[in-house]
């Protein structure tokens, strides 16, 4: 085979695979305007992000961090996931310049998005001070009105009012907790006492 034969065979390869290269449908893109790719790429620098952060806890020796580490990443996690069905819907939209093969490709890309984000690793949270971090909470949304130049990575960020309310909820807990052992024990006291008394009278009586 010649140089010639080779380069053009080579060519055709390419042509026929480019189709699954993400990186090319964007810039395959008339106008850039293209909600897909732009979710998929928000999306997508999210995940990397907190598996990031998910190497980042399993090294973590301090563990009030760590529990705001792992907490973080599970709401991450509950986002992204969120957010699969509009990719889903956006995957399968007619796009000029694209065939029905290539929104195929698109709704793949989609589902092996969602296996990625499924397969984050949830890690119990440490035990600080005899509670679990509570993960009910949740700061990080994924509001499917919004607009979708709005849309990147950052959008699923925390900020630091969210993790200052975590902290003071996480105290507010534990201060109720002990108000409640309080109140437990001071009933404890009482039903005691109610108990000597009784037994006083039922003696006196008995007199």
């Amino acid at each position: 085979m010649g140089v010639v034969d080779l380069i053009t065979r080579v060519n055709s390869i390419c042509k026929k695979y480019e189709k699954y290269d993400l990186d090319k449908q964007r810039e395959a893109n008339v106008s850039g305007d293209d909600a897909f790719s732009r979710l998929y790429s928000a999306v997508e620098s999210a995940l990397e992000t907190v598996l990031q952060k998910t190497e980042d806890l399993s090294s973590e020796t301090n563990k009030a961090k760590a529990v705001a580490m792992n907490a973080e990443i599970r709401r991450t996690k509950a986002r992204l996931l969120e957010g699969i069905p509009k990719l889903q819907r956006l995957a399968l939209k007619q796009v000029k310049g694209l065939s029905k093969e290539e929104l195929d490709v698109r709704n793949d890309l989609v589902l092996s998005l969602r296996d990625k984000i499924e397969a984050i690793p949830e890690t119990s949270a440490p035990v600080v001070g005899g509670w679990e971090a509570s993960t009910s909470y949740s700061n990080i949304r994924f509001d499917t009105n919004v607009s979708d130049h709005r849309i990147g990575s950052e959008y699923f960020q925390p900020t630091r009012e969210s993790d200052q309310f975590k902290q003071e909820y996480e105290m507010k807990r534990i201060k109720q907790d002990q108000g409640l052992d309080y109140i437990a024990e001071g009933l404890d006291v009482s039903h005691g006492r109610w108990s000597l008394v009784k037994e006083a009278s039922q003696v006196k009586n008995g007199r």
